[in-house]
Order: C-alpha cells, then sequence, then structure tokens
C-alpha cells in the first residue's frame, strides 16, 4: 500500500511581479516499508517536497495522499491529527523545547497521545548511546546529541512514515552511518515509508530508491 502519494502536485510562489516554481508538476510516492532518498543542490526544492508531503505547507495545486486518505482535503485540525498521528519529522534543526529535559521531551509525546511511557522509545535512547542525557536539556548538548534525541523523538510515537530532512548534518562519518543504519531497519522491519533529503551521497547505498531534484522538477536516478 501506498504511504505517500503526491498526484499532480505543483509549488509556486510570487517575487514581485515573477512567479517562481518552487516545485514543478510532481508525481510520486512511496510505499509501506520503503526507504528513499532525495538528492540535489541547495534551493532545488527538496525541502518543498518534503514539507507538503508531510503537510506542513499546502500545494499550489494537486492532491497529497496519506495512508489512501487525501490529506489536503482535510481542515486544519484533522491534518494536524495526521501529522502527528502518522509521520514522524526530522528536520535540520532539531527543533527540540529548550526548558524540557531529553526525558520530558517524549514525556510530552506521551501527554499529547494520551499513552504510557514507550518503553521501546526509550530502549532506542539506549541504542544511540543517549541513555545518560535524559536530565539534559538541549542547550547542554552538543549539535549532533540534539539531532541523536530528535530522531529519537521522531520515532517515539511510532509513526508510519518519516520524513527527514538532512537528518545526519551535525554528525560525524561514524554517527551518520549509525542513524541511517537505524531509519533503514526501521522502514523495513516496522514497515514504515521514510523519506530522506541528504546531500551526503555515501548514505544513499541504504536506500530503496534516489530521486534526483533540480530546478523543482523530481526524477529517478537509476545510476
Amino acid at each position: 500500500m501506498k504511504a505517500i502519494e503526491l498526484k499532480n502536485v505543483k509549488k509556486s510562489f510570487k517575487d514581485g511581479d515573477e512567479t517562481i516554481e518552487a516545485l514543478k508538476e510532481t508525481n510520486f510516492s512511496v510505499d509501506k516499508g520503503e526507504f528513499v532518498a532525495t538528492i540535489g543542490p541547495s534551493g532545488s526544492g527538496k525541502s518543498t517536497l518534503l514539507t507538503i508531503a508531510g503537510g506542513l505547507q499546502s500545494p499550489s495545486s494537486g492532491e497529497i495522499w496519506i495512508n489512501g486518505r487525501a490529506l489536503n482535503e482535510k481542515k486544519e485540525k484533522a491534518r494536524a491529527k495526521v501529522r502527528f498521528e502518522e509521520i514522524g519529522f526530522i528536520l535540520q534543526a532539531s527543533n527540540l523545547v529548550p526548558f524540557l529535559t531529553v526525558k520530558k521531551q517524549l514525556q510530552l509525546v506521551d501527554k499529547v497521545n494520551k499513552a504510557k511511557e514507550n518503553r521501546a522509545g526509550l530502549d532506542l535512547l539506549k541504542r544511540l548511546g543517549l541513555e545518560k542525557l535524559v536530565d539534559k536539556y538541549p542547550e547542554e548538548l552538543s549539535g549532533g546529541e540534539r539531532q541523536r534525541v530528535a530522531i529519537v523523538r521522531a520515532l517515539y510515537n511510532d509513526p508510519t512514515i518519516i520524513l527527514a530532512d538532512e537528518p545526519t548534518a551535525s554528525l560525524d562519518t561514524e554517527k551518520a552511518y549509525e542513524e541511517v543504519k537505524i531509519l533503514a531497519k526501521e522502514a523495513k522491519e516496522k514497515n514504515k515509508a521514510t523519506i530522506m533529503v541528504t546531500h551526503d551521497l555515501r548514505l544513499v547505498d541504504y536506500c530503496d530508491k534516489v530521486y534526483l531534484m533540480e530546478d523543482g522538477r523530481l526524477s529517478e536516478k537509476v545510476d
């Protein structure tokens, strides 16, 4: 089953008298259990594609389908519910809540979700070597540690879809490979659809498909 499907999606905006096509007409889908990467130069439209796929911004035209449901036909409250329950976001900026410790970042997810503490999520902290940092605040963490906490938080709610925008940008090579292996494993073992935007071509070996974005146009890279 297709977890994400973009049908004839476009995104444009006005810059004075000029119309900028950030994303040209795009048809794109990712199945459950599939791990894909999108590569391309800065400003090519990769992040625009990702934020539209996750319902963080609306397309100028076209349809977004999440697990068989039309996302852009829903009202904002319903879209927000889909984003929280079904999509895990890993952004370049970790976007951690500055006044919450690592453990309370995760407890906040439990509170919003009205759920008990997620032991699998806490085990992931240990797998990433973060168990000693649970009482630390974001300002006490390195950039790489903050990014790894953000990855745990994205996976913590067990979403069906993971959208990762340069998730390894703040990590050294060893940690970057470790994080991508975890994303690939989660995709396969837990049947999650995962899209990763990256500049690091070494990481795409872990992906099922690689797409190239150039000047707002998406194409599948086969070599």
